[in-house]
């Protein structure tokens, strides 16, 4: 067995979401394992100030910007293929979340949510597609964050992240039957209940979130970082179309 298997040493990732949650979540445990990693988000400030803080882990580097539209996803794109024109692991992370009843879900709510989550993976890892073929460190990964609400019904009356969620699922089987031809590997991970701006429950009441779930505990960010580890390494490298779930056991449990 390789000693390296799990080392992503003079990797170049780039992470959409990066500054925080989920996102950072990951770069923080990329840069551990010694990749250079480019953060993304929508908010410059913040985003400059998280990578600040992670170049003391690595070589992190910020790149705000806004990949809600197709034109903002290949500007983010040509911007990242300046810096690193062989790219070896995208991680697909940026979402929205929208909450509304039934009766009175508006479409700007649907359009935002199913934009950012499902559209945005497909043309902003269309846009980096070059730079994924010239991986200097084949296969290329990209990684797709999608939801364990994609897989089991959530009480909560977020209609287009559920159906979005599910769908970025099967994308990512989709893209990966296609892009394993070009050596580039496609897989998912499901998160269920971390501490995010998103998830304000288990960021806020995570211990009365722990008792529903079989783990009885919140995820911790070495469980996102991971599992995003294991499928962006050497370790993942014949792991293509599966959509990991990392939730303590909530999906099992609900079904």
């Amino acid at each position: 067995m390789s000693t390296d298997l799990f080392s992503l040493a003079g990797r170049a990732a780039l992470i959409t979401g990066g500054s925080r949650g989920i996102g950072r979540m990951i770069a923080e445990g990329f840069l551990r394992c010694g990749a250079r990693v480019i953060i993304s988000a929508r908010k410059a400030a913040q985003c400059e100030s998280a990578a600040q803080e992670m170049a003391a882990l690595g070589d992190c580097v910020a790149i705000p910007a806004d990949v809600s539209t197709v034109d903002g996803a290949r500007a983010l794109a040509d911007a990242v293929m300046q810096r690193e024109p062989k790219l070896d692991i995208l991680v697909n992370n940026a979402g929205a979340a929208w909450l509304a009843p039934f009766d009175e879900f508006p479409e700007s709510g649907w359009d935002k949510v199913v934009d950012l989550n499902l559209k945005t993976p497909f043309f902003l890892t269309q846009a980096l597609a070059p730079a994924l073929r010239a991986s200097a460190h084949p296969p290329a990964k990209v990684i797709n964050i999608a939801s364990i609400d994609g897989i089991v019904i959530n009480p909560q009356e977020t209609y287009p992240y559920q159906a979005s969620k599910a769908g970025l699922i099967q994308l990512t089987r989709r893209m990966a039957a296609h892009l394993i031809r070009e050596g580039i590997v496609v897989s998912g991970i499901a998160p269920g209940a971390f501490a995010s701006n998103m998830n304000l429950d288990a960021r806020d009441r995570g211990d009365e979130v722990a008792k529903r779930i079989p783990a009885r505990r919140i995820g911790a960010a070495d469980d996102m970082a991971g599992a995003a580890i294991y499928l962006a390494s050497r370790a993942g490298d014949y792991v293509v179309g599966e959509t990991i779930v990392v939730d303590g056991g909530v999906a099992y449990a609900a079904r």
